[in-house]
Parts: C-alpha cells; sequence; structure tokens
C-alpha cells in the first residue's frame, strides 16, 4: 500500500482484517466519490502482470503530475499502447502492474 498511499498520495480512508480469510486495504479517488479496494487472501495465485492491465489515473493539473513522479523511486516504464506513451506518464508498481498519471481533458 505504500505505493499506491505514499508515492501515488491517495488517502487510506478503511482497512479491515481477517474477513473470510481476507484482508483489504480502502483508498480514496479525491473528487471521485470512488474509491480503490486492493485485497489480499484467499486459496488463489496473484495475477501475473500484463501490458494492457492498466490503473489510469487522470489529474486536472500537470504539476500535480509532477510532484508524483518526483516522489517515485523508479524511472518511469512504456506502455504498449502508443496512445499512453505520448499521453501518460506510466509506472511500475510493486507488482509489475502499470498505473498510469494522465492529464485529463
Amino acid at each position: 500500500m505504500a505505493f499506491y498511499r505514499d508515492l501515488v498520495g491517495l488517502p487510506e480512508i478503511g482497512r479491515f482484517e481477517g474477513h473470510d480469510g481476507y484482508d483489504g486495504v480502502f483508498l480514496d479517488l479525491p473528487g471521485t466519490g470512488a474509491h480503490l479496494e486492493f485485497t489480499s487472501g484467499g486459496d488463489h495465485e496473484a495475477p501475473e502482470p500484463h501490458p494492457e492491465s492498466l490503473l489510469v489515473l487522470y489529474f486536472d493539473d500537470a504539476q500535480e503530475i509532477e510532484r508524483i513522479a518526483g516522489r517515485m523511486p523508479a524511472d518511469p516504464v512504456t506502455p504498449a499502447n502508443p496512445y499512453w506513451r505520448v499521453n501518460a506518464r506510466a509506472y511500475a508498481d510493486p507488482d509489475g502492474f502499470q498505473v498510469l498519471l494522465a492529464l485529463r481533458g
């Protein structure tokens, strides 16, 4: 959660532990009325990262994207989709999934 909470800057708004074998964390997506929930547990294997499994976060302010990029410990990655190569900054989360920071509009 440190990647999404501390580096991307999504506020943690709740969590649970030991619910039928699962733990989870809720992160706010400010200004949207929505949130992300990340869970762990269960008897299945974690999915493998895929170049088209993306989390795209849109921002109104290019300076906010630059602030987030400045907190990233690794260089950006190159998305498979040419559109995102031009219109977003992509970073791999600790599991290898791509998170794209894009300007709204």
